[in-house]
């Protein structure tokens, strides 16, 4: 036969003659403790579930000794602000011997309460999955905002567009990925083309105007 009991916080499976350790209880050496906080008596047959506990069901143990858990380290720490604490903890313990269980009253009713319930949460799941089909399509509407600025990549060998006051070598890398490689292209963009790519780079308000005339420059040489 064994249990299923319940005490200081904690659940234990035993039976007669096991020797257990749980949270400190009052006594002294040699006293009996009977636990009535009793989840689930098995053995021959069918097991006695409780809802919660099991009517009159009772564990009988014998508080072999009091003692303490190992020793364990709390540290704390915070950065920056030269906080350390270091301290020690060793949990109270008592050491229990089962001698006696005792099972007692019938079944708990309230099995069919537990299966009634799940046939209703799987009805209101089912709309649902029907509710979330349509989220897909949002996605594909946010596809088409870096492809509208590579149709305008020109076959011309690409320009140092790190000239341009404001553009380093990581804005020229996210330039050239959305197909502009070129001065003449950055001197066509117009309102729209800015805002198509401005989700990606930070257009600034004189790179028109540069680029321009860094164009003529290279058309002149």
């Amino acid at each position: 036969m064994y249990a299923v009991i319940k005490t200081g916080g904690k659940q234990y499976k035993v039976a007669p003659d096991d020797i257990i350790k749980v949270e400190k209880l009052p006594g002294e050496a040699g006293d009996k403790v009977k636990i009535t906080d009793v989840l689930m008596v098995g053995g021959d047959g069918e097991p006695l579930i409780g809802a919660p506990l099991v009517d009159g069901a009772t564990v009988t143990a014998e508080l072999v000794e009091q003692t303490r858990g190992n020793k364990i380290i709390v540290f704390k720490k915070k950065r920056r602000k030269n906080y350390r604490r270091k301290q020690g903890h060793r949990q109270n313990l008592s050491v229990l011997r089962i001698t006696e269980i005792a099972a007692g009253g019938k079944k708990a009713a309230a099995k069919p309460a537990a299966k009634a319930a799940p046939k209703k949460a799987d009805a209101k799941a089912e709309p649902e999955k029907k509710a979330e089909k349509p989220a897909p399509e949002k996605e594909t509407k946010a596809e088409p905002k870096t492809e509208a600025a590579k149709p305008k990549a020109a076959a011309a060998e690409a320009d140092d567009l790190k000239k341009i006051t404001g553009i380093g070598p990581a804005i020229e890398k996210k330039l050239n990925a959305l197909g502009i490689t070129t001065y003449a292209q950055i001197a066509d963009f117009k309102k729209a083309d800015i805002e198509e790519i401005s989700g990606e780079v930070s257009f600034g308000d004189d790179w028109v105007k540069e680029a321009k005339a860094l164009a003529k420059d290279a058309a002149k040489n």
